[in-house]
């Protein structure tokens, strides 16, 4: 479903949504949860995703996640398919930062493998190429280390608040 509560044709990315006699009704004793979840008779999961041309479906990003940047939704997974697949970067997280002008812009957080060249000017240019310059970060920064939970996964909340601290509640 898009932002504007239409259900989209396969091959489009939007929210994924449900609904069914086995689908909860709402939240116990929680109606403003409950109204934020089911809106216009769908439970609204958080996720985006898309469906193909035979029907499966495809989880491709969280919601709260997306890049909003000069009206526009920016998906950070897309983003890092890219760099994971520059040969100098380990690992990274995409996120979205305060923008006056835009709302929010895309930035990269990288981490270089070890011994790894890096050319910021060139990674950026590397990005504009594959994603076109709306999605290809403005900025990128390298890290030593990305913030980790104890499973190993990278922590972008810990990475976002180092840049929206004191802004609002995006983190």
């Amino acid at each position: 479903m898009d932002l504007q509560g239409r259900l989209l044709p396969p091959g489009e990315r939007g929210e994924i949504v449900v609904q069914g006699d086995l689908v909860a009704k709402g939240y116990y004793q929680d109606p403003a949860r409950t109204a934020e979840t089911f809106k216009q008779g769908w439970l609204h999961t958080g996720d985006v995703g898309y469906q193909d041309a035979d029907g499966y479906l495809y989880i491709v990003d969280r919601m709260k996640d997306l890049i909003v940047s000069g009206g526009f939704n920016i998906s950070p997974s897309e983003v890092e398919q890219v760099l994971w697949a520059h040969p100098a970067v380990n690992d990274c997280a995409v996120i979205g930062v305060p923008d006056d002008h835009w709302g929010e812009a895309v930035k990269a957080v990288v981490e270089l493998k070890p011994g790894a060249q890096w050319d910021e000017a060139l990674a950026m240019a590397y990005c504009r190429e594959r994603l076109g310059g709306m999605k290809a970060p403005k900025t990128i920064e390298v890290w030593e280390q990305l913030p980790r939970s104890a499973v190993g996964k990278v922590l972008k909340r810990d990475i976002r608040e180092r840049y929206w601290a004191g802004r609002d509640t995006r983190v």
